[in-house]
């Protein structure tokens, strides 16, 4: 399991192309695979092949770590896996907050697979006055007004899964309350000051890509 995290100082990594963190922790799941199978060593052919990329481009990827593949004999699994997960910072654990416990946000409350991932959800957020004070998952549900009284400091990921309408303005409450990243599941693009993290996981815009590409499909 994840170790509680390292002071910031010590736990920097470098910058890394979007596209290639994308495909590291896809990476890391066929490893695990692999090693279920009883496989000692795998070469960037046999990856290549499995996740539908070039050869060069798996071997440019982990090339962002500090570990080197054997000529004619591959990379060691169980090697690759402890890299890849302290590279990912996967084996730490931060914390986070959830805001908008309705089904999506409850869903991810009850997504325990997130701690593997070195990530945990400290306390949600809601203002249905019939979630306040529910424990979903192990967590608790405190009324937005709470926030400033809950939080603490060595919490600074925020998850924000509130109506659309609610987004830019939760979004401000979490930056005010000193929150420095926001995993953003709303189809908003929120704004927030230089400095502040936003990943966007819009799952209807995912949905309309799945529509586009079976309506192509379609008529070929």
């Amino acid at each position: 399991m994840p170790t509680e995290s390292e002071p910031d100082a010590a736990r920097r990594m470098p910058l890394v192309p979007e596209p290639t963190l994308s495909r590291l922790p896809i990476y890391l799941t066929y490893l695990k695979l692999a090693r279920k199978d009883g496989k000692k060593y795998v070469s960037s052919t046999m990856m290549a092949k499995e996740m539908g990329v070039d050869p060069t481009q798996v071997t440019k990827d982990l090339s962002h770590t500090n570990i080197v593949g054997k000529t004619r004999v591959g990379y060691e699994v169980d090697s690759l896996i402890g890299e890849l997960e302290g590279f990912l910072r996967f084996n730490t654990m931060d914390y986070g907050y959830l805001f908008g416990a309705g089904s999506l946000g409850t869903a991810l409350l009850l997504d325990h697979g997130l701690a593997q991932f070195g990530f945990s959800i400290r306390a949600a957020f809601d203002v249905n006055p019939d979630k306040i004070g529910l424990n979903i998952g192990g967590t608790t549900i405190y009324h937005l007004d709470d926030f400033q009284k809950v939080k603490r400091p060595d919490v600074r990921i925020g998850i924000l899964t509130v109506p659309v309408d609610q987004a830019q303005r939760v979004a401000d409450v979490m930056i005010a309350g000193g929150l420095m990243a926001i995993w953003n599941f709303t189809s908003v693009r929120i704004r927030v000051p230089e400095g502040v993290v936003v990943q966007n996981t819009s799952l209807y815009a995912h949905l309309a890509v799945i529509f586009n590409r079976l309506q192509a499909s379609s008529t070929k």
